[in-house]
């Protein structure tokens, strides 16, 4: 029996310039609830810009975006930045992690963000860095785990606040192949097991060819 998968994301006629240049031409987007999405693209072609658009952090010259039905350019910063912190999860190809704070400090930056209960933050940072098989290194700074291991960190930091969806962007491209292989098949067992979204550019063939759906983009278009 074929799954129904519930629309939770929209995004209608994204248009962006920066200067003279045409980077977005009238977007449309639908994300359902539990759906990996890749987005495929030359550089220069509006993925990255999509991506931040979608996930609030750039606002579009004319369109609009809507998460769990909630029009995310009708808010104000303050709102906005919190509804972000609540709802949205973000992984870059470059980790962001702060130097100065271990890993599990880390991965509950969002949520201590969010006031949540500090006790509770840190028991689900410390069941999201065992489930990520990184538990060992909840006391250890950045500077001392390997790139496959800050990025699991990074994965667990955008995981922390249960968010209605995760956006990545070139989330593997600064990782080995082996490195890479293991932090794909972790994003579909996080689908599989804890029903999370992804929204994912990429220049990896292989972890877009395993998406629900890949997505095209040309000169600022879907393709």
């Amino acid at each position: 029996m074929t799954p129904i998968f519930v629309a939770m994301l929209y995004a209608k006629d994204i248009y962006k310039t920066y200067g003279a240049l045409e980077v977005l031409k009238g977007i449309d987007l639908e994300v359902a609830e539990k759906e990996v999405i890749s987005i495929v693209g030359a550089s220069g072609a509006g993925k990255s810009t999509l991506l931040h658009i979608l996930a609030s952090l750039d606002q579009p010259d004319q369109g609009s975006v809507s998460l769990k039905g909630q029009a995310l350019f009708s808010l104000s910063s303050n709102k906005l930045a919190k509804f972000r912190n609540d709802h949205i999860g973000l992984i870059f190809q470059f980790h962001n992690l702060l130097p100065e704070f271990t890993a599990l400090e880390n991965v509950c930056i969002p949520g201590f963000i969010g006031n949540r209960n500090e006790a509770a933050v840190l028991k689900s940072g410390m069941e999201l860095l065992d489930r990520l098989g990184i538990i060992e290194r909840a006391s250890h700074k950045p500077s001392e785990l390997s790139g496959g291991e800050q990025h699991r960190v990074a994965v667990a930091r955008a995981l922390i606040n249960q968010p209605a969806i995760i956006f990545a962007d070139e989330p593997s491209g600064n990782l080995d192949s082996a490195n890479a292989r293991a932090l794909h098949k972790l994003f579909f067992e996080l689908r599989d097991d804890l029903g999370h979204t992804f929204v994912i550019v990429t220049h990896n063939e292989e972890l877009a060819d395993m998406a629900d759906r890949k997505l095209v983009m040309r000169d600022g278009r879907m393709a």
